[in-house]
């Protein structure tokens, strides 16, 4: 007897519906097909030990089983559910009749219970695609799947469950997630503000620019500034996910595992801050069984690297590009997999090796030449692809003793959320853009024009400085966006004088400044 149930192979962001053809004839060996991975080519032990224990009865006979389009390569446990509900069904212990209604995904455990599996969410995205009346997933994914509307989702404790929900013999209740109303009450707690930072209003202000135009930055300062402690607090100053956006960041947090049973949707913006010994494929994503990197589980989030100079230099040159087209495609011998990244980078760093040149309170122990070499570890082009560059000094004992706190992110990110309403206005009918940092050339030129005496400004301070084109930019972004703060239809000469200002390594004169 032939028999088809349907699951879903995940490869990258895309999801392809995978048939699974069973055929069950006289004889005695199992064959499988279909370009399957070790995972999926084990799945029989699995499948006959959760079939006999549950008092079920394997058939013995010629199982052929076929996992279509077959030239598509299969990877994961997620394929024993159908499989063997496939193998039970071509026996006739199961009915054929619900079966094409529903997808199916799930590993099996020796016991028959049902295990987690990755890309729950894209895949019921995929099901409600297709058209699927329900999806049947681990009782640990059902609350992610059950955020796709229009799709019974059922979470499953083990195999026996399954078997009696398609004989009908059970009839239980699909799983409800009241998506917006979960989505909207966690957009606002946040565990760290900005209130608890005392002093660094400079520093405080530049997070803010960087948060309005959804700008990268860099801070340079001594050890115990406070850089972490402000980089940490940024997402809540940051305007809040759209449903659009969370949907996109959860369906990347469901393919890389990291949802939790508990989970729904992401609400808040993600924060990444990988140790400085990462590798290459950690931070893009990739490995032999394709994952999404820490670039793309910071996508419409933050990507913070704290201590810069220390991560190794060809870890941090694999940035460049992702940071300017804003996804990362990830190719091998075997697979190219795209990954979203639209992310701000965070970084902060030490002005010299013993951490203290500038420091009022310590004295540095570092010679010119161990400076230069310090600060060379960041190589130009990627610093050129940091809007925002901002030196940050230890706060005084008077400051840290006041027992008034700072301003509170909620303040700020009011200020924030109407800068960036401002651009949702102008960049309206432009496609991918969203914010001033996603400005093109030509953008600039029609959104960031400067009257003669600004641009003297600017133009003054590109000799003095020797900045290069990108640097260019980068000021009319940061403009663009304090002028938005502001409430400016111009920029002024004041905003770009502010912009120069966050151009602070550009100046070159770190070494020279230790003498």
């Amino acid at each position: 007897m032939l028999v088809k149930t349907y699951c879903a192979a995940v490869n990258g962001l895309e999801v392809a519906t995978v048939t699974v053809e069973v055929s069950a004839v006289k004889g005695e060996k199992f064959f499988l097909s279909g370009l399957g991975d070790e995972a999926v080519r084990e799945a029989q032990s699995r499948i006959y030990s959760a079939i006999t224990i549950n008092n079920l009865h394997y058939p013995v006979k010629r199982i052929t089983v076929n996992l279509a389009p077959a030239d598509l390569r299969k990877e994961g446990s997620a394929f024993d559910l159908p499989i063997a509900i496939g193998i039970l069904a071509a026996d006739e212990q199961i009915q054929n009749t619900m079966l094409s209604q529903y997808m199916l995904v799930g590993e099996l455990g020796l016991d028959g219970k049902l295990q987690p599996i990755k890309g729950a969410l894209p895949i019921a995205i995929r099901a409600r695609a297709e058209k699927f009346k329900g999806l049947i997933v681990p009782r640990q994914n059902e609350r992610e799947a059950a955020v796709v509307n229009n799709l019974e989702v059922y979470g499953m404790e083990n195999i026996m469950d399954v078997v009696m929900f398609l004989n009908g013999l059970s009839n239980p209740e699909p799983v409800f997630v009241d998506t917006r109303k979960e989505f909207y009450e966690h957009q606002e707690k946040f565990d760290l503000d900005y209130a608890d930072v005392k002093g660094q209003e400079s520093v405080k202000r530049a997070f803010e620019v960087a948060a309005a135009g959804g700008h990268n930055l860099i801070m340079v300062g001594p050890p115990g500034s406070g850089k972490s402690m402000m980089a940490k607090r940024l997402p809540s100053i940051l305007p809040p996910l759209s449903l659009s956006e969370s949907l996109e960041t959860t369906q990347i947090y469901s393919i890389a595992g990291k949802m939790t049973r508990e989970d729904s949707l992401i609400s808040q913006r993600p924060f990444r801050a990988p140790h400085h010994t990462v590798s290459q494929v950690a931070l893009v994503g990739g490995g032999t069984n394709p994952q999404p990197g820490e670039i793309s589980l910071a996508h419409n989030g933050v990507l913070f690297a704290d201590e810069l100079p220390e991560f190794n230099k060809s870890t941090l040159e694999v940035l460049r590009q992702p940071l300017e087209d804003r996804k990362i495609t990830v190719s091998r011998a075997k697979y190219t997999v795209d990954y979203p990244c639209s992310l701000m980078f965070v970084a902060s760093m030490n002005p010299c090796p013993c951490g203290y040149f500038g420091d009022p309170t310590h004295n540095c122990v570092c010679t010119v030449n161990q400076i230069s070499r310090y600060m060379n570890k960041i190589s130009g082009p990627l610093l050129d692809r940091i809007d925002i560059q901002c030196e940050i000094q230890p706060v005084p004992f008077e400051d840290l003793s006041k027992l008034q706190p700072g301003e509170p992110s909620a303040v700020i990110r009011e200020r924030v959320v109407a800068a960036r309403k401002i651009q949702e206005q102008r960049f309206a009918g432009i496609k991918g853009i969203h914010c001033n940092a996603q400005m093109t050339e030509k953008m600039l030129q029609e959104f960031a024009r400067l009257d003669d005496e600004t641009l003297e400004t600017l133009k003054i301070a590109m000799h003095r400085l020797s900045l290069s084109a990108r640097a260019y930019s980068r000021i009319l972004k940061v403009a663009r966006t304090i002028a938005d703060l502001a409430g400016s239809e111009n920029i002024q000469r004041e905003h770009v004088a502010e912009a120069i200002s966050y151009r602070s390594l550009d100046r070159g004169d770190w070494a020279e400044r230790a003498l």
